[in-house]
């Protein structure tokens, strides 16, 4: 029998076809992100009693609205949907009280799975056991996989048609990131190494520049959004990080590294994003209070190398550094203090530094299992499956790029589908982005896309796939449009 969220999907994706009829697109985008939330959520166990009364409702509540359908629905279902606090990340740090105990309950919060690594391989793994052999879809599940597939091939979904916008206001100096905000389609920013965070929009057209933040004295390393987006986080060459409201630009609070070292990355804790952890150039991460500017007691370790790319897992219970040497290391976030215990450590290769870590809980129907994404100038992108639930890796395969001395970046793509297969994308120093897909034997690559004169460093989809941004190590940023279907 099929799981009970695939048999939630079947339901949505059975009235997917009365939802607009006008506009067949969002259907699509519709049942992908559905797909998405239900599969995030299916991992909390709820009784069968619970789940059969919520598949009865929804089933109910569908047919109100669209009329019955022709096939009854299947017996057992259940979500748990995501809900999102009204309060945003500014409410919490004017109210935040600096108790260490209330960490964990403060900030954004996200649906957290229980289960370990091994559980939750074996779950996904079980969705799949009773399809017919070569099947390319779950049978039980056939039209929402066509509903999200669009009844198009993996190449065909990732063909791009050109270029959409190329931002150039950061010339002559390299932009080591570029990032969509959160479940956004077209808001965009961008962090160069002449000190300045751009803030951009896409929609209405022409494309335009909001805000450009300044205030840090030296180059701009890394920059994250936070969960609703209202502020950002940025670490600098100039050993600070800096608090920045999206809105209208503002610099909110400058907190300066504890060692006084260049900070050279960071990354919100995804549950609290009250805390953020920053790696620096003296080989030290550390988990710092945004809400106080100080860091959190227990929250700092050190690595053999200068702390380069940094990546939690969706749970925000793991969180994995790699540094300069070639080392990455995992750590056991304590979610009620903020403090850090280190796990595990995997030489990928002695003195190739790892410049881009990136953690997905599930990338296909074929890849299953938690898996870890890196950059590591071997000229190569690895692709490593996560074990066990202290983060211990094992490599799973890896796909020809060039990079030697650049600091690539490499992402998944944000949705995730019944379709045979799953892509990465990731920068080269061949000026090319390039598509990977994780389950082809051979001739792994799906695309290509030609148009930088420099490096490519990073790449970022928005929350849709529709469109693609890629930024080079000569400051132009490339919007790329995906192909109409």
């Amino acid at each position: 029998m099929a799981a009970v969220w695939q048999q939630v999907l079947a339901v949505d994706a059975r009235y997917n076809a009365y939802r607009t009829p006008t506009f067949p697109q969002f259907r699509t985008q519709y049942i992908r992100r559905r797909s998405q939330l239900l599969r995030e959520n299916a991992k909390a166990g709820h009784p069968p009693a619970l789940r059969r009364q919520y598949l009865r409702l929804r089933g109910q509540l569908l047919g109100q609205r669209y009329g019955p359908l022709s096939e009854p629905g299947s017996a057992r279902a259940y979500s748990n949907s995501i809900v999102r606090s009204s309060r945003t990340t500014l409410d919490r740090m004017e109210d935040f009280e600096d108790d260490p105990r209330a960490l964990g309950a403060r900030g954004h919060r996200r649906s957290v799975s229980r289960g370990s690594y091994q559980l939750q391989a074996q779950m996904n793994r079980a969705v799949y056991e009773d399809r017919p052999p070569g099947s390319v879809v779950p049978t039980s599940v056939a039209e929402a996989s066509r509903a999200m597939a669009g009844d198009t091939s993996l190449s065909e979904n990732y063909a791009f048609a050109g270029m959409y916008h190329v931002f150039d206001q950061h010339v002559d100096e390299a932009v080591p990131r570029v990032r969509f905000a959160n479940d956004d389609r077209h808001r965009l920013a961008c962090c160069s190494l002449d000190g300045s965070i751009s803030l951009c929009q896409l929609v209405p057209a022409p494309p335009t520049v909001l805000h450009v933040l300044r205030g840090h004295t030296r180059g701009v390393s890394d920059f994250a959004w936070s969960l609703s987006n209202d502020i950002l986080v940025s670490t600098s060459l100039d050993a600070t990080m800096r608090i920045w409201a999206s809105e209208d630009g503002r610099c909110i609070r400058e907190i300066p590294d504890p060692d006084g070292a260049e900070l050279l990355c960071c990354t919100f804790q995804p549950v609290n994003n009250n805390l953020t952890v920053v790696g620096n150039a003296k080989h030290n991460v550390h988990v710092m209070n945004i809400s106080t500017g100080k860091k959190v007691k227990g929250g700092s370790s050190k690595l053999t190398g200068r702390v380069l790319a940094l990546s939690f897992d969706a749970p925000g219970r793991l969180l994995w550094a790699g540094d300069d040497r070639g080392s990455v290391f995992s750590f056991l976030f304590d979610m009620a203090t903020g403090k850090l215990t280190k796990a595990k450590r995997l030489v990928v290769h002695e003195g190739s530094p790892v410049t881009s870590i990136s953690a997905r809980s599930w990338v296909s129907r074929e890849a299953r299992d938690p898996s870890l994404l890196i950059n590591a100038c071997l000229n190569k992108l690895l692709l490593y499956r996560v074990v066990d639930n202290e983060g211990t890796l094992q490599l799973k395969r890896s796909f020809p790029i060039e990079q030697s001395s650049h600091p690539v970046r490499s992402i998944f793509c944000p949705l995730m589908s019944f379709r045979q297969g799953a892509c990465v994308v990731t920068g080269s120093e061949d000026m090319c982005v390039h598509f990977f897909d994780v389950e082809r034997a051979a001739k792994a690559a799906v695309n290509k896309l030609q148009g930088h004169s420099a490096p490519v460093l990073d790449v970022s989809f928005n929350c849709d796939e529709s469109l693609l941004a890629s930024s080079d190590a000569s400051g132009m940023v490339i919007v790329w449009r995906r192909e109409q279907k």
